[in-house]
């Protein structure tokens, strides 16, 4: 039985904690702040209550396993998993609304066809084919086993199959998620759609690889979930699996350095000074505070993927509402900014700013366990901000600006706003200046993979958003996974099979 020190309590480095415990470990968790989940928290007042950071659940697989893999109970008994039908609700630039079905390609056609006209839903079908193949080529490497110590090879190779595109005697295939939107979908509200996914993760489609296709297909095969009570509720499951497995908690226990000694660690030390020895160190932190906790240690070496910093961020405004939610109203609805060039400059150009028109997703929870009583509603705009934007109230106010357009009478409802900002994001994630990473994607020459879960120092592992396979629910609990069986099996673990 080995004692592992595990470094935060997100939800990537909770998963890796139960798991490590199941196998026989002695694990203890330090964390920080005052709680667990990371960046998934909740906000609560006058009887409302509000997911600050995820609103929905991808891949609920992933999660499924966690708790089978740790104990009788499997997820659903443990929290009520709600699929969303709608899928979302997209607003475009040009008025035209399309209601898209959970986990239906043929719904997704056909609902496609008849908001956009005749092609465009097959358009997007025969793209959603293309992108499973993208799917199938990458799921394994990107999601479910350790980094490839030849990784190169995932950075060079793009898995997306474009369509060649002839013009002036030349064939070119798309290399971005822009091109694939202009050349294949051939329409803006289609390439829109596309984009939008990418950029809920902060990622620009101008540059962003093809093989960003994964992303809208997950949610098109695998469905988009709603934890009922809210995500903070799957939060809550994973810690009381953790402590139901004897894990230990140590709240307000901030880790002031890794300790090692002939290049293997020995333990964390604490900020008021405390040794706690450990055999493995598993540290689920953002990677400028890997290296400060490593105090000069050489954590990465040369070949390997380098860690991703300046990541963007997320501005998030909760809204308590008069009026009860109307029925038939969508859970999620995507207004998409009515000047996509003039924002995708604003947040990636330099310096990168806040747009004062953005694309808003627009959350709105049929759940009576987020309201006082059936007369109020709670809805959650959420936009994509460089990290550490400054002048959060002025942008909050063009979030619900840009939700007027998906809720009528907004402003007349409105009682009351909270702002969560990139520093309340910092705050509980450690991150700097609120960064949240993105999902692992292969081409780009390496610029959008992950470091792997292990390190040149023996014993310490790193997990969660900012190691392999990146952020995202699936991801950090995959990357739970990838720890676990690389301490428990050693390095020829391959990952679950």
């Amino acid at each position: 039985m080995a004692r592992i020190a595990v470094i935060g309590a997100g939800m990537g480095a909770m998963a890796a904690a139960a798991r490590l415990a199941v196998a026989g470990h002695r694990v203890a968790v330090y964390e920080r702040t005052e709680t667990y989940g990371g960046a998934v928290r909740r906000f609560e007042r006058d009887g409302f209550r509000f997911d600050t950071g995820p609103g929905l659940l991808p891949l609920p697989a992933v999660h499924r396993d966690l708790f089978v893999k740790t104990g009788k109970e499997p997820l659903e008994a443990c929290v009520e998993l709600v699929q969303v039908d709608p899928s979302a609700r997209h607003v475009f630039a040009d008025g035209t609304q399309a209601a898209l079905p959970n986990a239906s390609r043929a719904g997704v056609v056909a609902a496609l066809e008849e908001a956009l006209g005749a092609g465009a839903g097959q358009r997007w079908g025969d793209f959603l084919v293309r992108a499973r193949e993208a799917w199938d080529r990458t799921r394994r490497p990107l999601l479910e086993e350790p980094l490839w110590p030849n990784w190169r090879v995932l950075a060079e190779r793009e898995p997306y199959p474009a369509v060649p595109r002839k013009r002036l005697l030349r064939t070119r295939r798309a290399g971005t998620l822009a091109e694939v939107g202009a050349w294949e979908l051939r329409d803006p509200r289609l390439a829109a759609l596309l984009e939008s996914h990418a950029l809920a993760y902060g990622l620009d489609p101008r540059v962003t690889p093809a093989g960003a296709a994964v992303l809208p297909y997950m949610e098109h095969a695998f469905g988009t979930w709603y934890v009922r009570g809210g995500l903070r509720e799957l939060a809550r499951a994973v810690y009381e699996r953790c402590r139901a497995r004897k894990v230990e908690f140590h709240f307000g226990a901030e880790v002031a350095g890794i300790l090692e000694k002939d290049g293997r660690v020995t333990g964390v030390e604490l900020a008021d000074g405390t040794v706690a020895e450990a055999d493995f160190v598993v540290a689920g932190v953002a990677p400028g505070v890997l290296d400060r906790l490593a105090r000069g240690a050489a954590v990465r070496g040369d070949g390997e993927v380098p860690p991703q910093r300046g990541a963007a961020s997320r501005l998030t405004v909760l809204l308590a509402l008069r009026g009860g939610r109307p029925e038939g109203t969508a859970h999620r609805t995507v207004v998409h900014a009515q000047d996509r060039d003039g924002e995708l400059e604003l947040l990636f150009g330099t310096p990168s700013r806040a747009p004062a028109h953005p694309t808003v997703t627009v959350l709105r929870p049929d759940d009576p366990a987020l309201v006082p009583d059936a007369g109020h509603e709670a809805v959650t705009l959420v936009s994509v901000v460089p990290a550490g934007v400054r002048d959060a109230g002025r942008h909050a106010e063009n979030l619900i600006t840009a939700a007027e357009r998906a809720i009528p009478g907004l402003r007349d409802r409105l009682l009351w706003h909270e702002v969560r900002t990139p520093a309340d994001v910092e705050e509980e994630t450690g991150a700097p200046g609120g960064a949240v990473p993105a999902p692992a994607l292969a081409a780009a020459g390496g610029r959008l993979l992950h470091p792997s879960n292990g390190t040149r120092t023996g014993g310490l592992f790193t997990v969660g958003g900012w190691a392999h396979p990146g952020g995202g629910l699936p991801h950090a609990g995959m990357s739970g996974a990838l720890v676990a069986g690389l301490i428990v099996e050693g390095p020829e673990f391959r990952g679950s099979r």
